[in-house]
């Protein structure tokens, strides 16, 4: 049977993780000279209690290699597929950190797949891949249907602030919203694996209808949308988010994701996301 591994950037959990066979790698967030896994050490709510009460933004890492040798030594023993899903190369060094650390098991079959994408949409390829195994699907094939659907994901969030994102260098394209924030509520995405600027609202409720509107607009409802909605400190915008989902397009089915630690560092609290396969 294939084997699935993400990281903590998909917003999946260690139990959800645990409880679908689906092995979990941590991102590093560190605190001046505290370092945290946020998967066993930091969870999001703490996160942010510490992220409001810091004088200085905290900084994030790639998961080290050596976490990886664990699993990938079992699958080069077994002789089993392995298929890594990871963040965007363009805002994670995570797909970095897997190919350093499959250099020591050349003979393994591991696939590593950078995903263009991040956190909720992440999580629906995840578990896509991780029921495809479960189904006993060939490895080939899972990862061709990945791409396939990694081609037809589409993600929107909205900001608090782009303060965080400027600050963690991670701003792609919205950088020219900079000057406006203060009398708009932009509208951001992900285009080839990095944050650009998509539109821009007077208000945060306009903003959050034109989210429902956008998902109204690309997703084919007869295809499975697999919509999710995310947030930061934010869960009842999430969920009154979900309920117009819900009544706009019959899916009820909306998983609910909290970012994780080493996406809030860059998205902010208050942040929230929709998202969706647009076929």
């Amino acid at each position: 049977m294939t084997k699935i591994l993400t990281d903590t950037t998909s917003g999946l959990s260690l139990q959800d993780a645990q409880e679908l066979g689906i092995h979990l790698i941590p991102q590093i967030v560190n605190f001046g000279e505290d370092s945290y896994r946020d998967d066993t050490e930091l969870d999001s709510a703490t996160f942010l209690q510490k992220l409001r009460a810091a004088e200085e933004l905290p900084k994030t890492a790639a998961p080290p290699p050596a976490l990886y040798n664990d699993i990938f030594r079992q699958v080069n023993e077994s002789g089993e597929d392995l298929i890594c899903l990871h963040p965007s190369a363009k805002v994670s060094g995570t797909v970095r950190s897997a190919t350093a650390a499959k250099a020591d098991f050349p003979n393994a079959n591991i696939h590593i797949v950078d995903t263009q994408t991040i956190a909720g949409p992440l999580a629906t390829l995840v578990l896509l891949a991780a029921q495809w195994a479960k189904d006993g699907i060939p490895a080939q094939i899972i990862l061709d249907g990945i791409e396939d659907m990694m081609a037809q994901q589409k993600v929107y969030f909205l900001v608090d602030t782009l303060e965080y994102l400027q600050k963690g260098g991670r701003i792609g394209g919205a950088q020219a919203l900079l000057g406006k924030m203060l009398s708009i509520k932009p509208i951001l995405t992900m285009l080839d694996g990095q944050v650009e600027a998509f539109e821009q609202a007077r208000t945060k409720k306009k903003a959050l209808a034109r989210l429902v509107d956008l998902v109204v607009e690309q997703a084919d409802r007869e295809g499975g949308p697999h919509i999710c909605v995310m947030h930061s400190g934010a869960r009842i915008d999430a969920i009154d988010l979900i309920e117009s989902l819900r009544a706009e397009t019959g899916v009820q089915n909306i998983p609910l994701y909290e970012l994780p630690p080493a996406i809030i560092v860059h998205a902010g609290p208050g942040a929230l996301a929709v998202g969706f396969i647009s076929k």
